[in-house]
């Protein structure tokens, strides 16, 4: 499957510039609050003045990884929490409300099947990824069926006037699949790209390493193709969540990037097809090892930085808020001209 994906054209960006600059403020002022509206005005053009119809899309699977002692929790913790998704009572669910933020939750692939939910979209690839310390996680075909089921979805949404995805997931032992794809993508030593998720203890860390780095041996010949990497060590829900990026910079979205997890699924998408990079926003950098050298490897500045290492969405959601500020700064406030003040 191919993406059609031209870098962002709204505007200029040197025009963008010198709108914020001729805001009433000292130029530079609302700090990365003006980054963020020249973003968000080269994504959706300079007229268009607020986000439409915004949608958390938050990904769940499960991985082999998680039976291999690489967590605190229990593989049917998944299960567990999409139940609560659904039920309306997790901190996504709250920080959503608050954001008026809808929430949809994409069952890529979980151990057992979930009762039908208005809010729930079955995008099964299996029941769970195979352990890729010993084998490859999927088959390059179910990337490429994760990819499908999520340009479908993206162009479901964008028909329906979303202008903005915001990303979320959710898989027991998905630091540890996306702790692998990061060193195997940026060639960081896998150390640095290893932390302790949901919390574990030195022997499951231990473990977590272990497992890493036997991956990152066993599928070598694979690591120089993303595609192949996303099969050899993946999850259903990052490889869900590397195609919704895809497909929403191809209809030029803009994409709101949460923790460690969701920003290695953009970085997946960006070496398919680098021109992502000027969609997306990154909301925080969080309290994972890894997240702070992955940002750095996307040349990303985060909106926020509040130790977070919860997942699910959370910072994107307590996020968009500021977008909303930055766009409405951009269009509504008066310039120095209008004030009759030059600096």
């Amino acid at each position: 499957m191919t993406f059609n994906i031209s870098p962002p054209d709204g505007a200029n960006p040197a025009s963008i510039q010198a709108h914020i600059d001729s805001r009433l403020k000292p130029p530079g002022s609302l700090g990365t609050l003006e980054a963020t509206a020249a973003s968000l005005v080269r994504i959706l053009g300079p007229s268009s003045t607020t986000i439409n119809a915004p949608v958390m899309l938050l990904f769940a699977g499960d991985h082999g990884v998680a039976f291999e002692g690489v967590s605190i929790v229990e593989p049917s913790t998944t299960q567990l929490m999409v139940h609560h998704f659904l039920e309306g009572n997790a901190a996504i669910n709250v920080f959503c409300r608050q954001a008026n933020l809808a929430l949809k939750v994409i069952d890529c692939g979980t151990l057992t099947t979930h009762e039908p939910h208005p809010q729930l979209v079955s995008h099964r690839l299996g029941e769970k990824t195979a352990p890729f310390h010993r084998e490859p996680a999927m088959t390059l075909e179910r990337v490429e069926a994760g990819f499908d089921n999520s340009r479908r979805l993206i162009e479901e949404l964008h028909a329906d006037g979303c202008n903005l995805i915001a990303l979320g997931e959710m898989g027991i032992g998905n630091t540890t699949s996306a702790s692998a794809l990061m060193a195997a993508l940026t060639h960081l030593p896998f150390e640095v790209c290893i932390g302790a998720g949901s919390g574990v203890t030195p022997t499951i860390m231990k473990r977590k390493q272990d497992i890493v780095q036997l991956g990152l041996q066993r599928h070598a010949q694979s690591l120089e193709d993303p595609r192949l990497t996303l099969a050899a060590l993946g999850g259903f829900e990052i490889v869900s969540m590397a195609g919704a990026i895809l497909a929403a910079a191809e209809k030029g979205m803009v994409i709101l990037i949460d923790g460690f997890i969701t920003t290695v699924a953009a970085l997946c998408a960006c070496r398919i097809a680098p021109e992502v990079r000027g969609y997306l926003i990154f909301s925080h950098c969080g309290d994972e090892r890894g997240h702070r050298p992955l940002l750095d490897q996307l040349q990303a500045t985060p909106l926020l930085h509040m130790g977070l290492r919860l997942g699910e969405g959370s910072g994107a959601a307590l996020a968009l808020p500021l977008l909303r500020s930055a766009l409405a700064f951009y269009h509504e406030m008066a310039s120095l001209e209008e004030a009759g003040l030059t600096l």
